[in-house]
C-alpha cells in the first residue's frame, strides 16, 4: 500500500473505530456491579484497534515493548504534570466565572477500584492503541513535517493524533457533561496526546511509552476518587 492510502485509511478508520466502539458499547450493558458501563466501549476500541493494526501491520510499523524500569518515571511524571497544569487553571477560571466544577459523568458512577481497572489501565491502553498505535503510525509518511517548540520537535503525526484524541472527547456532551468540563477535558487530552506521541516517537515508536504518559495523566483522578471514597 502506498503512503497516501495509509494516511487516508488512518484518518478514516480512526473516527469510525472510535464512534462504533462508543455507540455500540452504550448498547451492550453488562449486568455486574464490578464492571462499569464504559467497559464495553473501551474493550471494543481495543479489539477493533488491534484488528486494524494487524491488517495494516506492514504499513504501520507498530511496535510495543515493556520499557526499562528506569525509563518509565519521566514520561509518567510528564503525564501527571500535564494533568495538573491543564486542570488546575481551568478549575480556577470556572470558579471565578461562577460556573460549577463538574466531574466526568462517566467517572462519577465508578468507585476507586473500577477507576483503577477500567480507566487507569483499560482506557489508557485502548485509547493509546487507537490514537497512537494506529493513527499516529498511519500518518508516519508525514513525519518529516512538524514544528519545534523549546527545542522539542513535534511531528505532524504527533500533532494530528493529539488533535483527534482531544476532539474525540467532545463525545462527553452525549453523556451530559457541561461545556466547561468538555473544554477542560479536550484541552487536557490534547496536551496529553502531544506528550504521548512525542515519547512514542522518541523511543523507537514504542506505544508502551504513550500508554505510560496516559496513565500518568489519569493517576490524580484515581487518587482523588480513592480519597473521596475514604472520606465518604
Amino acid at each position: 500500500m502506498n503512503n497516501k492510502k495509509t494516511v487516508i485509511l488512518g484518518l478514516i478508520l480512526t473516527p469510525v473505530i472510535f464512534l462504533v466502539s462508543v455507540f455500540t458499547g452504550m448498547k451492550i450493558l453488562i449486568d455486574s456491579e464490578l464492571i462499569p458501563g464504559s467497559f464495553m466501549q473501551h474493550f471494543l476500541m481495543l479489539v477493533l484497534s488491534c484488528i486494524a493494526i494487524w491488517i495494516l501491520q506492514k504499513d504501520l510499523n507498530f511496535h510495543i515493548a515493556l520499557p526499562r524500569f528506569t525509563k518509565i518515571f519521566k514520561p509518567f511524571f510528564i503525564g501527571v504534570l500535564i494533568m495538573l497544569i491543564t486542570n488546575i487553571p481551568m478549575t480556577v477560571i470556572t470558579n471565578l466565572a461562577g460556573g460549577k466544577v463538574g466531574a466526568n459523568p462517566v467517572l462519577e458512577e465508578m468507585n476507586a477500584l473500577q477507576m483503577f481497572l477500567f480507566v487507569f489501565i483499560l482506557a489508557s491502553i485502548a485509547e493509546e492503541f487507537l490514537f497512537r498505535g494506529f493513527l499516529l503510525n498511519s500518518l508516519k509518511p508525514l513525519k518529516e513535517r512538524g514544528i519545534t517548540i523549546l527545542k522539542l520537535r513535534l511531528s505532524l503525526p504527533v500533532i494530528i493524533s493529539a488533535c483527534a484524541f482531544g476532539l474525540a472527547h467532545l463525545i462527553l456532551f452525549v453523556a451530559g457533561a457541561d461545556y466547561m468540563l468538555v473544554i477542560k477535558t479536550v484541552l487536557f487530552t490534547f496536551t496529553l496526546g502531544m506528550a504521548a506521541g512525542y515519547y512514542q516517537e522518541k523511543y523507537e515508536n514504542n506505544t508502551a511509552y504513550a500508554i505510560i504518559v496516559h496513565m500518568g495523566g489519569d493517576l490524580i483522578g484515581v487518587i482523588s476518587l480513592f480519597i473521596m471514597h475514604l472520606l465518604a
